[in-house]
């Protein structure tokens, strides 16, 4: 899905009262319940256990496949390894017609989701019933799962009793109870009738054979032992080694996926078991497991993916993503939903079916933080747009703006400079735009959007300073906001450390740090901005490279070293650059003096912007700066919530970044603080705009104005 198709299902999305209602309540229920049950367990070293069981297992997978049949084979089950999803689908068809099965009961199963199991078998005839109980409201309705461990996650209960009453053509009232009672009911004579049971499962163990199967609901037992026939189809990336592998992916998985300590039911079945035919005779059930490649060998042999091998489908990727609250999975995704869900979309079903919902990460980080395989999702999602733009390549526009426009430091700056003058009629009196004309209208709807400054810091005295007293110089490195719309953040940052005996230079080649390419998956064009920068920063004889904005923070310091990785001319260069790259807030902390304390600190708030506290770490440095220049510090609900910002990210999809900021700001809002803080002017940007947008008297400031404004006073 992409271009305006894409639109109007967000919009749908966002104005739909049931769905916003069903996630938002979730999701954000989800990480505080998640917090207790990992309550006195070390997280960090059960997460690394897991990444390196699952790294095994990719290291070794044809020996552990082979293991896995010659145990199972051992035990009369049949092991079928389906390189296709055509060959899953035709081998399970075949089964069912040679044993003249005519109804098959179903548990929950990502991967028969993944091969279009249900369609292909109604499409022959068989009827084909989805047991659990999500599944069974979907598949009634019409409707494919949002999630991949809650598949009817989006749907309230009200909504599930019109679909129970018009299945049952009765009035089902909206009572969970009854509904689960009415499912019972009705599933009831399909496990009586059924010939085959098919389910997914969980991990499958190489050293024994053992398959496992984690649920909440008993129809994932009555599946595997009702019907003569159990077809299991499982995943190559579920193959583990030994039995002992199991443990800590069973403490992981329901903790991370629904916040439970264990699941009500974990299956295990080692070969085939015992059962009873009509006529009492006792014999072995069949028992037939279909290992799926349909592209997982492809991923699990590609150097930059194959990390997405540890997933072990918890989704709580999903649970803690802000765009997937918004939109929910059938927006948000193809059959698997979400970030991870992006990536397994692109070597499952096709880098093609990827395309336009890559676009809808933000890249905020925090399914990297709550990932309990250690899976850095968010770069995967930046390396699959490179190969989206590779293989497809930019959108014109991006084209001439990347390639020609923002590759020119010259002619960049100068058409900086004629926006600032074409804006004019534009901008309120409080220097502020509040309504835009044409295609760009949607983006000052609900807020508001500040002026390009007349004069940029490069062009302003006060950009530089040689204090007395000197201890050391740093070269500051403003990116396009400070440099373009906020020079005033860049002046309060050279008061500040000329204050701390700092003196501060402010290379004029420096342009744009390229994340915004980087992100939009132009990484050539990104690399050679990169060089660009390191360039003119190497040539400063500073100590230091200080930057108020932590996405350049980022794109210097980690991003650079990966762009010019192979460039035998700029590796070590960009190494030596990020080295010396430091925010302002854990520069100034080092420095501190009490000069810089203020008589009148008011309460504030601080606003954790995405890559200042998940890439970089930083979130206790501006909370002890803003406590040491005597303000009081009154926390959000959730500090680190996104504010929709994600720089293009506005641009691309600014209903989604208006809906984020919404939550933030009454987050803000509810703190009673008398102002907002940010390390971010991307974040300010944004916060400034929805409190000026909702007529809120509140001022949002980074951290330098405010101890820039402690020398004043």
């Amino acid at each position: 899905m992409k271009g305006k198709a894409l639109q109007r299902e967000i919009k749908s999305a966002l104005a739909d009262p049931q769905l916003q209602a069903a996630l938002g309540k979730f999701c954000r229920t989800f990480p505080d319940a998640r917090a207790r049950v990992y309550e006195g367990r070390d997280f960090p070293a059960l997460r690394e256990e897991i990444a390196a069981i699952k790294r095994r297992a990719a290291q070794d997978l044809e020996q552990l496949v082979e293991d896995f049949v010659r145990c199972v084979t051992a035990r009369g089950a049949r092991v079928f390894r389906a390189a296709t999803a055509e060959d899953a689908r035709a081998y399970i068809l075949n089964l069912a017609r040679a044993r003249g099965i005519r109804t098959i009961v179903k548990a929950k199963s990502m991967a028969t989701e993944e091969i279009y199991l249900n369609a292909y078998l109604a499409a022959h005839g068989l009827d084909v019933v989805e047991t659990d109980l999500g599944e069974r409201i979907l598949q009634l309705s019409g409707a494919n799962p949002s999630h991949m461990v809650m598949p009817a996650i989006h749907l309230t209960k009200e909504r599930v009793a019109e679909i129970f009453s018009r299945e049952t053509g009765e009035q089902v009232p909206a009572e969970i109870p009854v509904l689960v009672k009415v499912a019972r009911r009705l599933l009831r004579e399909k496990f009586l009738a059924a010939g085959m049971g098919i389910s997914g499962a969980n991990i499958a163990v190489a050293a024994t054979g053992t398959i496992v199967i984690v649920s909440n609901e008993g129809n994932v037992r009555l599946t595997t032992t009702l019907p003569p026939i159990h077809v299991v189809v499982v995943g190559l990336e579920k193959l583990v080694p030994r039995l002992e592998d199991v443990a800590p992916i069973l403490e992981a998985l329901p903790r991370s996926a629904t916040a439970q300590p264990i699941t009500s039911y974990v299956t295990m079945i080692t070969g085939p078991t015992p059962a009873i035919d009509a006529q009492g005779r006792e014999s072995l059930k069949e028992l037939h497991i279909v290992l799926l490649d349909n592209g997982r060998t492809a991923l699990r042999n590609d150097p930059l993916f194959r990390e997405a091998w540890q997933c072990i489908r918890c989704a709580s990727c999903l649970n803690v993503c802000p765009v997937f609250e918004k939109v929910g999975g059938h927006v948000f995704g193809h059959v698997y939903t979400g970030g991870i869900g992006l990536v397994l979309t692109a070597f499952l079903h096709g880098l093609a079916n990827a395309e336009g919902i890559e676009g809808l990460c933000i890249g905020c980080g925090r399914c990297r933080e709550f990932c309990p395989a250690g899976i850095d999702i968010p770069h995967l999602v930046l390396e699959l747009r490179r190969r989206l733009v590779e293989e497809r390549g930019l959108p014109w526009l991006e084209k001439i703006l990347f390639e020609r426009v923002m590759l020119n430091r010259s002619l960049f700056h100068t058409l900086i400079r004629a926006a600032a003058v074409a804006q004019r009629p534009y901008r309120g009196r409080d220097g502020l735009i509040r309504h835009l004309p044409l295609w760009f209208a949607g983006l000052t709807e609900g807020r508001a959007l500040p002026a390009i400054t007349d004069v940029p810091l490069r062009r302003r005295p006060g950009r530089e300073g040689r204090p007395p007293g000197l201890h050391t110089r740093v070269a500051l490195f403003a990116g396009c906001l400070v440099d373009f719309v906020y020079p005033e953040m860049g002046e309060a940052a050279r008061k500040v450390l000329n204050a701390l005996g700092v003196e501060v230079v402010f290379p004029l080649g420096q342009t744009c740090c390229g994340y915004p390419l980087r992100f939009a998956g132009a990484a050539g064009t990104a690399a050679l901005m990169a060089r660009q920068n390191v360039a003119v920063l190497e040539a400063t004889d500073a100590a230091y490279v200080l930057t108020l904005c932590p996405t350049c923070a980022v794109a210097l310091k980690h991003e650079y070293p990966a762009l010019l990785a192979g460039d035998p001319a700029f590796a070590a260069r960009a190494r030596a650059l990020a080295a010396r790259v430091v925010d302002f807030s854990s520069f100034v902390l080092a420095y501190w003096t009490d000069s810089l304390t203020s008589t009148g600190g008011v309460a504030v708030t601080f606003h954790d912007s995405c890559h200042l506290r998940r890439s970089l770490g930083v979130y206790k440095e501006p909370r002890a700066l803003l406590a040491r220049a005597g303000y009081t510090v009154k926390e959000m609900a959730t500090p680190d919530r996104c504010c929709g910002f994600g720089g293009n990210y506005a641009i691309k999809f600014p209903a989604i970044s208006r809906s984020l900021l919404e939550d933030k700001i009454a987050d803000v809002a509810g703190t009673g603080a008398a102002m907002v803080v940010a390390d971010c002017p991307g974040c300010l940007l944004q916060l400034r705009s929805g409190l000026a947008g909702q007529n809120l008297r509140m001022a949002a400031k980074h951290t330098a104005e405010l101890l820039a404004e402690g020398l004043s006073s």
